[in-house]
């Protein structure tokens, strides 16, 4: 061993790091198995939503809505008691039992090849309690190439996951948009390369500061339908900037961790002879996860970016305490459509604004529109979205919660019996 790794050595690895490039028969591979089901078999990093799981969860994106964190407080909810954030949906799974792809099945593995989340839909049906354990069936609803800024060809994916618990009963489907990039030819292209890292003096943190004391949470106060009108803005509220912190604590909180898998130790010696490509040398010469790229900047210049940057789920969710920091406790975000425009770099700050921009009634339910926007310090627009919100009216009461559409729910319980009845790994 010797005690430095030259530059040289380290833009070696980085270079055959970028090399691999999109490939017609991982495309086609997709094409094939568009429309499918299969169960996820994967298990995340939590499954079961505990009472401090979901605490956990709600704090690692910055959310202190007590009806996430103190079960006193969510008995005295129109829910009878602590609940989760609706899109915590996202991160938990425990291996769903039954139906395995075959081996033309699979899909194309895009190895080398970069991938990232840009953006997603959310339509959620009934919450997630403590105690529920959740599982997901799904597959692919769309690929497409196009052509990008940022890295020339890309394949668009939209995968599709349903969200049940254990007594087959949908909380959600989640749509997430994915876009798969040739590494060298982003970095090439060099779009972002001249973003300038900011550079924040006491005043500008003392104003993000007053602007975090200056945040307002609905929380237990009812928001009514009848006191709120098109053309409303909703309560700003700020994120950033961001840090590897952020990263870190995002992790802590359960997600990341699958499919690729971080590990340490043991268990990430074998992850290493599982997938090696996923493992780039760092510049102690030492193998590590690609996944870096939102903490380790070296490793994000390499692939087109001047810094690390977020997750894009990081920033859902993000968009999600924004939306349920307005509605207020007795609020139910129906659903949530958005797209990440642009990267969301470390050192960045995030500013969300809304406004109200419909209002009618359905079903006896009362249902806002609304849309939202995310605007760093540059000015720039890194994201927007649209949500609809259901509030409770003074007369026709309490939110009613979304009805499954019967063909999903029925596929949800053919989904659990297959579970029931295919033997147990071990």
């Amino acid at each position: 061993m010797t005690e430095t790794t030259s530059s040289r050595s380290q833009q070696e690895e980085f270079d055959e790091a970028t090399s691999a490039e999109l490939l017609e028969t991982d495309i086609e591979k997709d094409r094939a198995i568009v429309g499918r089901d299969w169960p996820n078999r994967t298990q995340e990093y939590l499954g079961t939503a505990t009472p401090e799981a979901i605490r956990n969860f709600a704090r690692s994106y910055g959310d202190d809505n007590p009806l996430y964190s103190d079960t006193g407080h969510g008995g005295r909810t129109r829910w009878g008691g602590q609940i989760a954030p609706p899109i915590m949906a996202g991160i938990l799974n425990t291996p769903l039992r039954g139906e395995r792809p075959g081996k033309g099945e699979r899909g194309g593995s895009y190895r080398g090849i970069h991938a990232f989340v840009s953006g997603g839909t959310w339509d959620w049906y009934r919450p997630i309690h403590p105690g529920d354990t959740v599982y997901s069936f799904g597959g692919l609803d769309s690929v497409e190439v196009k052509r990008s800024e940022f890295a020339g060809r890309s394949v668009v994916k939209v995968r599709r996951d349903v969200k049940m618990n254990q007594n087959a009963e949908v909380i959600g489907v989640y749509r997430t948009l994915v876009i798969y990039t040739e590494r060298k030819k982003a970095r090439e292209r060099g779009k972002y390369a001249g973003v300038a890292a900011p550079s924040y003096t006491d005043a500008d943190i003392e104003h993000i500061e007053r602007l975090y004391a200056a945040e307002q949470r609905r929380g237990a106060e009812t928001r009514y339908a009848e006191d709120v009108e098109v053309g409303d803005e909703l309560t700003p509220i700020v994120k950033g900037p961001l840090t590897t912190t952020d990263m870190v604590v995002f992790h802590a909180g359960g997600y990341g961790f699958a499919p690729y898998g971080l590990v340490t130790g043991r268990l990430a010696h074998e992850n290493r002879q599982r997938i090696a490509p996923f493992y780039i040398r760092n510049e102690y010469g030492v193998p590590d996860v690609a996944q870096r790229v939102h903490w380790d900047s070296a490793w994000a210049q390499a692939i087109g970016n001047p810094r690390a940057y977020d997750y894009g789920v990081l920033r859902e969710c993000w968009a999600h305490h924004f939306l349920t920091d307005w509605a207020g406790d007795d609020g139910w975000v129906v659903s949530q459509h958005d797209q990440l425009r642009k990267f969301n770099y470390q050192g960045d700050v995030q500013y969300f604004g809304g406004e109200v921009t419909g209002k009618h009634l359905e079903d006896d339910r009362w249902l806002i529109d609304v849309a939202f926007r995310a605007t760093n310090q540059r000015g720039e627009e890194t994201m927007r979205g649209t949500a609809t919100l259901a509030l409770p009216g003074k007369e026709n009461g309490p939110v009613l919660l979304p009805a499954v559409p019967a063909d999903l729910q029925r596929r949800a319980i053919e989904m659990m019996t297959k579970h029931g009845a295919a033997p147990a790994a071990g």
